[in-house]
């Protein structure tokens, strides 16, 4: 298979005191960029799900979000870390020891106080396998979203890479004819200009500039290109880079087919593959 870069994936997961929720957004790039839009209490996780990240795609920007979403009011039956409310009282008294006009703690702060109900913070470690199991079941969803879109990436760049070799296979007979019409005209042209000039030279110098209109190496190439095209998409995995390069010199060869025209059918011919081509690099962009 072969993959775009581009996709959508979320995933919820149920935790005592919420919902936690993830998305992954990717779309084309260079490289492999992750920017992470994460809770406080998440940040400390931002280097294992850039490195769970990087073992699943290999190019494009992603955007990884994730929220805890609290319980409704009711739904929640929070437990008061008495451990953590004793060592808070101890610290205030010895605060208000040292400054007499210390505010003592209120109960509003207390019980906001993170860690004090047990429901409100998850074990670190448990928070931990949630999250990268939910990121693991986004990330596949996204592979399986860039997998599919990448199959219709692949099938256009067939459907383009056919309608070149139709081209090609269509003007290639007609070369010889059009170099030896061509040929013929511009002797006579020469004949009347140099009047009295030695024939073998004229012969000479119509037969060096035959060669440099001569597309056949031009043609050979693209279907040689073509060809290339094909196995890339057949053999699939992380082909963007090769296929853009690719791109390249499909179009240099069909500049140089329209530079060397001599004829309305291999104008026609050169205009036609870069518009294919054209499209096919724009495609190529969001393959990875």
């Amino acid at each position: 298979m072969i993959y775009s870069m581009t996709g959508f994936a979320s995933a919820e997961a149920s935790l005592p005191n919420g919902t936690l929720h993830l998305e992954l957004r990717s779309v084309n790039h260079r490289y492999l960029e992750v920017a992470f839009r994460l809770p406080d209490e998440f940040k400390a996780l931002e280097p294992a799900l850039r490195e769970a990240i990087a073992r699943r795609l290999s190019r494009g920007k992603v955007e990884c979000r994730l929220q805890l979403v609290p319980l409704e009011a009711g739904r929640v039956h929070p437990e008061l870390n008495v451990s953590l409310l004793r060592q808070l009282v101890a610290l205030d008294e010895t605060v208000r020891a040292h400054l007499a006009a210390a505010q003592g703690l209120r109960v509003v702060d207390i019980l906001r106080w993170p860690g004090m109900l047990g429901a409100d913070t998850p074990n670190a470690e448990a928070l931990r396998g949630a999250t990268l199991d939910l990121l693991n079941t986004a990330l596949a969803q996204l592979t399986d979203t860039r997998g599919r879109e990448g199959d219709k990436l692949k099938a256009l760049l067939r459907e383009r890479s056919d309608q070149m070799e139709a081209i090609t296979h269509a003007v290639a007979p007609k070369i010889p004819a059009l170099v030896k019409a061509y040929q013929e005209r511009l002797g006579a042209r020469m004949r009347e200009a140099m009047a009295g000039c030695d024939e073998e030279r004229i012969r000479q110098e119509l037969a060096l500039f035959a060669q440099k209109i001569d597309v056949d190496e031009e043609l050979a190439r693209l279907k040689a290109h073509i060809s290339e095209l094909r196995r890339i998409l057949d053999a699939g995995g992380i082909v963007g880079k090769r296929l853009d390069f690719l791109m390249q010199e499909l179009h240099r060869e069909a500049n140089t087919l329209g530079s060397k025209s001599i004829a309305l059918d291999t104008s026609q011919a050169a205009m036609e593959l870069k518009v294919l081509i054209e499209q096919m690099r724009e495609q190529v962009q969001n393959i990875e």
